[in-house]
């Protein structure tokens, strides 16, 4: 259970207590409870969903709800995307990309994806009718992050490469037992929807690896983002 509570402790901003001292490589030993923990997000969420159904207009229901869900992941997946916007979209090297997804500072490539990726995802939960999508999303989000193992590291020593030592492919396929039966639960569209999320990360992963030569940390979280995106975007428009 140790590794739930390092998956917790660094998902969420849950008043989790991490037992014991830990080190970043157990970060990716404790992957294989990340699908989990988007599930216990997606929980949190459906039970607000239901408390604002009826109660108030819907898109105002969905722009709570957006926000419960960027301050239980604390931002991090969101911070990463901006980065990436910052870094991969900029016509530059590949050191000087490095620096700038290392650069705590936002420039315009981040305000303004940012600001389009809220008003999509936004726009995503006003129009959704089925209450259960809210698991699946983040704990597809949280999975496919996971994928990453097999791609090369952009920067040795940083978040992205740690984590990934600790990966396993038998860790990759445990954790996506979860991902899979949330799927199963809401038939064609979740297997779908699931496949979709993959496709979107390894997207993201491939295209990192054209701009600075592997993954990130950073990466890992837009990968994240819009895959979540992705999985909200199939249940509203099929």
């Amino acid at each position: 259970m140790q590794g739930l509570w390092t998956a917790l402790s660094f998902l969420t901003i849950l008043p989790v207590r991490k037992p014991g001292t830990r080190s970043p490589r157990d970060l990716g030993k404790a992957a294989i409870w990340f699908p989990l923990v988007g599930v216990l997000l997606g929980v949190l969420l459906v039970g607000f969903y239901f408390l604002l159904d009826g109660r108030v207009p819907d898109r105002l229901r969905a722009g709570l709800l957006l926000g419960l869900w960027v301050l239980l992941s604390g931002g991090l997946h969101l911070d990463g995307l901006a980065d990436c916007l910052d870094g991969l979209l900029v016509t530059a090297d590949r050191e000087r990309r490095l620096t700038i997804l290392r650069d705590p500072g936002t420039g315009a490539f981040a305000v303004i994806g940012i600001s389009l990726f809220l008003i999509l995802k936004a726009a995503a939960l006003e129009g959704l009718t089925a209450a259960t999508v809210l698991l699946l999303a983040p704990a597809a989000g949280r999975s496919v992050m996971l994928l990453g193992m097999f791609y090369p590291s952009a920067r040795e020593g940083g978040l992205g490469a740690v984590f990934k030592s600790g990966l396993t492919p038998l860790r990759i396929g445990a954790a996506s037992f979860v991902p899979l039966l949330l799927a199963g639960t809401l038939g064609m569209q979740g297997f779908l929807a699931l496949i979709l999320a993959i496709l979107t990360a390894l997207l993201v992963f491939q295209f990192a690896k054209a701009r600075i030569g592997g993954v990130t940390g950073d990466v890992l979280g837009a990968a994240c983002e819009l895959s979540e995106l992705v999985v909200l975007f199939l249940f509203v428009v099929s």
